[in-house]
């Protein structure tokens, strides 16, 4: 990488972040309808930045949800296609009580970047188009083909994008697609993630009586919704973490001898999780260490339970109703149809009586897995060994990008994921933020990969 880029990326550092703080500052929440229009405006902002960034075709497309934001760089010929994804949007910030500053409101503390969204998945997103940028701005071209596919439906599962993926093959067609929603092991430690979960979850609702009754007259003589739904969460798992849920573990792919001693290697501290997370115990399938957990394992956790009276003092009511919501997340060879038919099945057989369910669905993706021996993979690793000087790690993780699957099986493409987020980072949760070691380093490893992939021949 030449020193102008590295110059240019240096001495716009405080109006890229000026320019991020703009983009964060748009409460694009796609799980709660009342943020339609925010959702509107964070891709026309997305639009708007590709524009002036030089991409041409730049066009919003609509879907039956959000929209997806397309564009492309098509100039240099007789290099290969890089299909960047990112999303903008974002989770809810409930509660919000607990943000130590507005989570619309970006603030840098301590070198890191405070707000929703800053590290999932704006800022990631935002660093590719100032990375491409400084090639344009220093260069006067690109060392390579790009197109960009920027969605707005990644946090509900990417209900949408496949079917747009599908219906725009040929729009899309490329050599690779390069990812920057995942994560580092910890600072200064660079990973390439081969491995991600897949996702699936339900709504449990339960029936009791028709309203609220009085707990003097009725307790003891009819099924109180929140204790039959409480019997349900609690047939989910042995006491050793075990998920008792018939044929769960059925398709689950066995571990290879390497890839566990890879993960050994890694000397991963569970002191230290414990400490951040303020726990003095962790929990889990027993038999399993915390990486195989996190990575290898697959999940079934209640997100969120509610029911019955919920203000201040006591009010001697038997609710009518109990609501429970519940994801798993997924391993291979796990088909989330398969897995929500059978969690369907374990709530009906363990249904108590006196009450009624329904089971509705939502947040389904499959499981992603990727051999790392793939050029362009191992590329990526030596892009981020220039810039950190440290042994790049090949990690799974537990988190789910639903469209990845999609993607490998659309386009059977190599799919790098090259996350600059740290694990400790909140995002999902309050006081989401981002270093911005990581931000700075982060250009500048994207810089080159991208002039070692143009060198390539394959």
């Amino acid at each position: 990488m030449n020193d102008k880029i590295e110059e240019y990326l240096a001495s716009n550092r405080d109006t890229h972040l000026s320019q991020l703080k703009d983009f964060l500052a748009i409460p694009s929440i796609s799980t709660q309808t009342e943020h339609k229009g925010d959702m509107e405006k964070a891709a026309e902002w997305t639009a708007e930045s590709l524009r002036q960034l030089g991409m041409d075709n730049v066009k919003v497309y609509e879907t039956k949800g959000h929209p997806v934001v397309y564009g492309e760089w098509l100039k240099a010929e007789g290099k290969p296609t890089a299909l960047i994804y990112g999303h903008y949007d974002v989770q809810p910030v409930d509660p919000v009580e607990l943000w130590n500053s507005p989570p619309f409101s970006a603030e840098i503390r301590d070198e890191k970047l405070y707000a929703r969204g800053a590290s999932d998945d704006k800022g990631q997103t935002f660093m590719h188009f100032k990375a491409l940028e400084a090639f344009l701005e220093t260069t006067g071209t690109l060392p390579l083909n790009f197109k960009f596919c920027i969605e707005g439906e990644e946090e509900m599962g990417s209900p949408n994008l496949p079917a747009f993926a599908e219906e725009h093959k040929d729009l899309l067609a490329a050599d690779l697609i390069v990812v920057s929603d995942t994560g580092m092991i910890e600072k200064g430690k660079p990973a390439i993630t081969y491995g991600l979960r897949g996702l699936c979850g339900l709504q449990i609702d339960l029936k009791g009586p028709s309203g609220d009754v009085h707990s003097g007259l009725y307790g003891g003589v009819i099924q109180n919704p929140i204790h039959a739904l409480v019997k349900i969460v609690d047939s989910f798992h042995s006491e050793d973490g075990h998920i008792l849920v018939d044929g769960f573990y059925d398709d689950v792919l066995t571990v290879t001898e390497q890839e566990k001693e890879e993960f050994a290697s890694l000397q991963f501290n569970e002191e230290e999780v414990k400490k951040e997370l303020g726990v003095n115990e962790l929990y889990g399938e027993e038999g399993y260490s915390y990486l195989e957990r996190t990575w290898t394992r697959p999940t079934l956790e209640v997100n969120g339970i509610y029911g019955g009276y919920q203000g201040g003092g006591l009010k001697t009511v038997l609710p009518s109703e109990a609501h429970a919501k519940i994801s798993c997340r997924l391993v291979p060879n796990q088909d989330p149809d398969k897995i929500v038919e059978q969690l369907k099945q374990h709530i009906t057989k363990h249904l108590p009586a006196g009450v009624e369910v329904e089971m509705s669905r939502f947040d389904q993706g499959h499981p992603y897995l990727t051999p790392i021996d793939h050029p362009y993979v191992q590329a990526a690793g030596e892009a981020y060994e220039k810039v950190y000087d440290v042994k790049t790690s090949y990690i799974r993780s537990g988190g789910s990008i639903p469209i990845i699957a999609t993607f490998k099986q659309l386009f059977n493409l190599p799919i790098v994921l090259m996350g600059f987020g740290l694990p400790n980072e909140n995002f999902h949760a309050p006081n989401e933020h981002f270093h911005l070691e990581n931000f700075d380093k982060g250009m500048r490893v994207l810089c080159h990969y991208w002039e070692d992939i143009a060198k390539m021949e394959l």
